[in-house]
């Protein structure tokens, strides 16, 4: 069997949605207006606020969505589905309209986060699509936003490449920037979206010289005294004595990988600061979440390396988001089954906030012709942008470094209790006014 090395975004959607177009084709449903929407209906266990991640992502994936010749071939040769689906799909261009939460927004179950309007038919090939993007994004967003604020201003970098599959590192990085993070050692991401870079040796690089002496020498001589010298490949006190000796007072900073990392840093400090390298920082790393960023707060790091925790959500490697058919033809429709239902008809949202800016709720609103809105106080705003009209992406969409400002101002929002690393009502309520 021939395997295509090149995957195919316009195959990433789920033969079931395609089952469903070939049908609603041949009875006529296909060109229904429909809405469909993103949502969860629960964050997960432990979090109190979720973060929208990869709406730009979605947004380029949906411009690019195309079925060529190769996809059509690949579903007429498996039969998957009928020769009235395969023409409808080669000239298929999303022309529909998109509202969202912008990246860096938080969200709460019943969230509003993406509003699909189109014909059936073009919404639901979007499905998969938009769900992947964002259920990975947001959730690493999410553990991302929670170490930033462990972290309480110290510099912290993304470094699980290794743990994820090669794109999921690009994305990954991708969303912990989008969260706070400073940098990341993934070079693709700062290729593609433009992330500061960062990275030093790994323990190999020490094994591979006759010395760590000479690992130390050959790393200063390429890269400057400002570079990080890792220290605990052997032993950590020689580590740093020989790292002052080779580098100078003027090193930039040592890089701890193992062990009790609060006691050895500030057996570090302490060591740093008697060999006169009171300059040089001390950044830590292995196997670090939130809970153990925030558990070092009193010790003297100057900046963490996080890989597996982040890239696998830290628990949570989903956001849960759903892709529900809400409105058809103007008419609500809602899904009844137990423990997943859907409310009718599509909506927005509104943040309402306290004078002193502290958020207290969302309202959750139907948007249709007769439908109350709610009054928008002084302090509140709508939630909704628009993304695409007409399948084109509207002008002046917030960039990456719009996004992180974002989520950095809505953060300061979240009353106190609402950051906390334990389990918990969401940080603010949603109150559906849908009538």
């Amino acid at each position: 069997m021939t395997v295509a090395s090149t995957p195919s975004t316009a195959l990433l959607t789920d033969q079931y949605e395609l089952t469903m177009l070939a049908g609603a084709l041949r009875d006529g449903t296909a060109h229904r207006e429909c809405t469909f929407e993103v949502f969860t209906r629960r964050l997960p266990y432990g979090r109190r606020y979720g973060v929208v991640g990869g709406t730009g992502r979605v947004l380029d994936a949906i411009e690019n969505f195309r079925f060529g010749a190769a996809e059509l071939d690949k579903l007429a040769a498996d039969g998957v589905v009928d020769e009235a689906t395969l023409e409808w799909l080669r000239d298929f261009r999303f022309q529909g309209q998109i509202d969202g939460y912008p990246e860096g927004e938080l969200f709460f179950p019943g969230s509003p986060l993406l509003t699909v309007r189109g014909t059936f038919a073009e919404a639901v090939v979007l499905e998969t699509l938009v769900l992947s993007i964002m259920n990975h994004d947001s959730a690493i967003a999410g553990a991302a936003a929670r170490m930033v604020s462990a972290a309480n201003g110290r510099r912290i970098i993304e470094m699980g490449s290794r743990r994820t599959h090669e794109e999921s590192a690009v994305a990954a990085a991708r969303a912990a920037y989008l969260a706070g993070f400073t940098a990341t050692s993934n070079l693709e991401a700062g290729r593609r979206y433009g992330i500061p870079t960062a990275g030093t040796a790994a323990h190999a690089f020490t094994l591979l010289h006759d010395s760590e002496r000479e690992a130390f020498e050959a790393q200063v001589a390429s890269l400057g005294t400002g570079t990080t010298l890792l220290v605990d490949t052997y032993d950590i006190t020689r580590g740093i004595e020989l790292a002052v000796d080779v580098a100078g007072t003027d090193l930039g900073a040592v890089r701890i990988d193992s062990g009790d990392v609060g006691v050895l840093a500030r057996q570090a400090r302490e060591q740093l600061d008697s060999l006169g390298a009171t300059r040089t920082r001390i950044v830590v790393s292995g196997d670090l979440d939130e809970y153990a960023i925030a558990a070092l707060r009193a010790e003297p790091v100057d900046g963490y390396g996080v890989g597996t925790a982040l890239v696998t959500g830290s628990g949570a490697p989903t956001a849960e988001m759903v892709y529900k058919l809400v409105e058809v033809d103007g008419r609500p429709v809602a899904k009844r089954s137990s423990h997943k239902e859907s409310r009718g008809g599509r909506k927005a949202a509104i943040r309402r906030h306290k004078e002193t800016g502290t958020a207290v709720e969302e309202v959750v609103y139907h948007v249709a012709p007769g439908a109350a809105e709610p009054v928008l106080g002084p302090h509140d705003r709508f939630v909704q942008i628009p993304l695409l009209r007409d399948g084109k992406r509207v002008d002046d969409l917030p960039t990456l470094e719009d996004s992180r400002q974002r989520l950095r101002h809505a953060l300061v929002t979240v009353p106190w209790e609402g950051l906390k690393l334990s389990d918990g009502e969401p940080a603010i309520p949603t109150v559906f006014h849908t009538a």
